[in-house]
């Protein structure tokens, strides 16, 4: 964990994420003060929002959104509020999180002081759920020296939510500060602001903010160095599966995915790559060579999603691994829309009959109704993700789906996963 490709010059400091954790006085050393102005400057606002807006950054935690708008919504929402690192990772296969709170905390929280200072904001609340005991005490530690140099302009606390998938997405961890119910709300789209006790929250996740208290010291020429023109800067993927180094590398946007994977050595021929997560979906190896980056992906219906590549090897059957996949993903229902409660228990029920090539006649043509129902029907985006996974697995693996429905298993169905999957209530 934590190593990175010698084959790009990071932003993210790599002393930070390879080293011991810098404290507050390393931090300074290697990065300067915190350019924060003493008191609220609307002329300094402006610029650091045409500043973030320069820079093209997009969000790293999922969903790719420009951090300017985001940061706009915010600032039009009013003054006051609360600046939220989302540092949930409810993601099992995600190391990136944790491994930047490790290693480089104040880097983080630089980011999210840069943010309150930029929209009016009164606090900074670093989510972080249970169970996360040592990246835990590393933030707590951060805060404590932080707060004793008296460093910070805005108040900084430490709060851990429930550890559950759906409770990183940001509208639910909004709901749970506000009141401690753990569930996802509806929203048109993100040009409306969340709120917190009737004040504005801006939830950003720690990698976005990382690279926000870099844009705010180096400027957006440093960041725009890497990557690409419509989608420049670096990114952090976390890399397991069928690999003899998985762990966390930086890469520029848009290296090719052939590439980042070669870097982490697949331990057997690869078969296909699920990109984006578990909800993210499959690709074959005819896209191999797509670069990493939001439109090129798109082509083939993939997203960079939470920043996660699993890599299933020849020996593997991508069918089993769905349906493993979509067993987690129902678990993992705030069980308040039947999508979630009904559909996807249904749906992971009929991936494991086909894997273990016991299908009845009805099995697809119920499958790909089931999907049809849940698409776009969720409270959230939870179910979708889910649906686009199967989605993408049925097509990947047409040929190992054809034999199972004629009653032929796969011979793989049962070797050990390659993914890092809880273990959920019942197994």
């Amino acid at each position: 964990m934590g190593r990175s490709s010698t084959e790009v010059t990071p932003s993210i400091d790599h002393h930070h994420l390879l080293g011991q954790p810098a404290d507050l006085a390393g931090h300074l050393r290697q990065h300067g003060s915190l350019p924060v102005p003493e008191s609220a400057d609307r002329n300094w606002q402006q610029r650091f929002l045409e500043l973030l807006a320069a820079s093209g950054l997009a969000g790293r935690g999922g969903a790719s959104f420009p951090s300017a708008v985001k940061l706009q919504v915010a600032r039009a929402a009013g003054d006051r509020g609360t600046v939220v690192v989302n540092a949930m990772e409810g993601e099992p296969a995600s190391d990136k999180d944790k491994v930047l709170l490790l290693r480089a905390p104040h880097l983080v929280l630089d980011g999210a002081q840069l943010l309150a200072a930029a929209c009016g904001a009164e606090r900074v609340v670093v989510c972080l759920p249970v169970g996360r005991d040592r990246v835990a005490s590393a933030v707590a530690l951060a805060l404590a020296e932080r707060a004793a140099l008296r460093y910070t302009r805005v108040g900084e606390v430490l709060v851990r939510p429930p550890d559950r998938f759906v409770a990183g997405e940001e509208s639910a961890l909004a709901q749970w500060l506000d009141s401690g119910l753990s569930l996802p709300t509806f929203r048109p789209d993100k040009g409306v602001a969340l709120r917190i006790a009737s004040r504005k929250a801006l939830v950003y996740n720690t990698e976005t903010l990382a690279h926000i208290g870099l844009i705010g010291r180096q400027g957006v020429a440093a960041f725009r160095a890497q990557g690409i023109t419509e989608e420049p800067g670096t990114c952090l993927i976390t890399i397991t599966g069928s690999v003899m180094h998985p762990g966390v590398v930086e890469v520029p946007r848009g290296t090719p995915l052939r590439d980042i994977i070669t870097s982490s050595v697949p331990s057997e021929p690869v078969d296909a790559l699920l990109v984006g997560g578990y909800g993210g979906t499959w690709v074959g190896p005819p896209h191999f060579a797509t670069p990493y980056a939001s439109l090129s992906l798109r082509t083939i219906g993939a997203t960079a999603g939470v920043g996660v590549i699993v890599v299933l090897g020849d020996q593997g059957c991508g069918i089993a691994e769905s349906a493993r996949i979509a067993h987690f993903l129902a678990s993992q229902s705030s069980g308040q829309c039947g999508p979630c409660v009904f559909g996807l228990p249904a749906v992971a029920d009929d991936l494991t009959l086909l894997a273990e090539g016991r299908p009845d006649a009805a099995l697809m043509p119920r499958l790909l109704r089931r999907l049809d129902q849940i698409q776009g029907r969720g409270a959230c985006r939870h179910p979708d993700g889910a649906v686009a996974l199967v989605r993408s697995a049925l097509g990947v693996f047409a040929d190992d789906v054809a034999a199972h429905q004629a009653g032929r298993p796969c011979a793989y169905a049962h070797r050990p996963t390659v993914l890092r999957i809880p273990l959920m209530a019942g197994t």
